[in-house]
């Protein structure tokens, strides 16, 4: 601990403070710290590291006081919320949200001035003063991190397969699709140069190491899903959304779930207008992106599912068609709650479960 840090906890411990709160800008050298004791106004921001937070908070909890300490997710994960914890203190992780005091400013000291407000607001009994979320523990961390490393890989195989058609196309040949899997590679080597054909077999080596990487990865997490499963809801697409979501059963109720995909419309109303507008977007990114993909694949293999029927039957074109896929997203999220957490069948849902395979 330097020298700063020591007395920044020597005057903590001489005050005869209860509770302390601590609002932090997390980057990922260093942080800014505002600290407000008890209902006094708080101290001056200042920069410290992460070894200095955890020290502090060490020191305070031993003297007998309650720390409180809150910061945004960001790309710095949940690493400072374990340590937090470990180290006695309660932290609370907020949803991102652009910080402004009214002034057109903005600085790392003033942003955590701001969160230490929202944390100290929120203490005192104002739930929307801030919007905390559910931090998943290490293991359903761990989990997630398998599904989403996956995605990567497929991703960078895709670039490099986009890499190998652009280079083709920059030379006068035109090529779609996967051009290095093997018939469509072969009649490549017939009709180009060789000096081109080397710089793609370069390419070529990279895609399948990240495609043999990237099937074995499926398999594993396919492995992972229940053995009967509704057709058009395939085992990676069940296990993905259970390790994005972490656990069913944290939601109560249906409304909880709705939210938690960003399904629910946008709602302006004054006096007795009213108007819906653009889906709000909150919540998990990629648990919205895996409901669309779902939801169009239950319109093709199960058309008695009540959600999709009017996609099935063609009530709307264009624009009004993908909001009818957004609102059947959102009812498909509740049902696959239910079903997870056993208050539904797929028979009641009418979705047709294939027979068992006799092994």
């Amino acid at each position: 601990m330097n020298t700063n840090v020591a007395k920044l906890l020597g005057r903590l411990l001489e005050t005869k403070s209860e509770t302390i709160k601590i609002g932090t800008d997390v980057h990922a050298r260093d942080l800014a710290v505002a600290i407000q004791v008890d209902d006094a106004r708080p101290l001056r921001p200042q920069t410290m590291g992460r070894t200095q937070l955890l020290a502090v908070v060490r020191g305070l909890v031993a003297a007998g006081r309650k720390v409180y300490v809150g910061y945004e997710t960001g790309p710095c994960g949940y690493g400072l919320h374990y340590q937090l914890q470990a180290a006695g203190a309660h932290s609370h992780v907020l949803v991102a949200e652009a910080l402004a005091d009214g002034r057109r400013q903005k600085t790392d000291k003033l942003d955590a001035a701001a969160l230490c407000d929202k944390l100290d607001r929120y203490l005192r009994g104002n739930p929307k003063a801030m919007t905390p979320v559910r931090v998943p523990s290490e293991e359903e961390q761990r989990r997630r991190s398998e599904c989403r490393l996956r995605d990567q890989l497929k991703q960078s195989r895709q670039q490099w397969e986009a890499r190998g058609r652009s280079l083709l196309l920059f030379y006068g040949h035109h090529v779609t699709g996967q051009w290095w899997r093997g018939q469509r590679w072969q009649d490549l080597q017939a009709g180009v140069s060789p000096w081109l054909i080397g710089e793609l077999t370069l390419m070529r080596a990279t895609i399948v190491q990240l495609d043999e990487q990237e099937q074995a990865r499926r398999k594993k997490l396919e492995a992972k899903a229940p053995p009967q499963l509704p057709k058009a809801i395939g085992a990676l697409t069940w296990v993905t959304l259970l390790r994005e979501i972490c656990d069913w059963g944290r939601f109560k109720n249906r409304r909880q779930v709705s939210s938690y995909t960003g399904l629910c419309p946008g709602v302006q109303q004054s006096g007795g207008r009213r108007r819906d507008g653009s889906i709000n977007r909150y919540g998990n990114p990629r648990v919205r992106a895996l409901l669309i993909e779902l939801v169009w694949r239950l319109a093709r293999w199960q058309p008695d599912y009540p959600p999709v029927r009017a996609l099935v039957a063609g009530v709307a074109r264009g624009a009004a068609r993908r909001k009818w896929a957004v609102a059947a997203a959102r009812r498909l999220a509740v049902d696959l709650w239910r079903l997870a957490t056993g208050q539904t069948t797929p028979e009641k849902l009418h979705l047709i479960v294939p027979a068992a395979v006799p092994s």
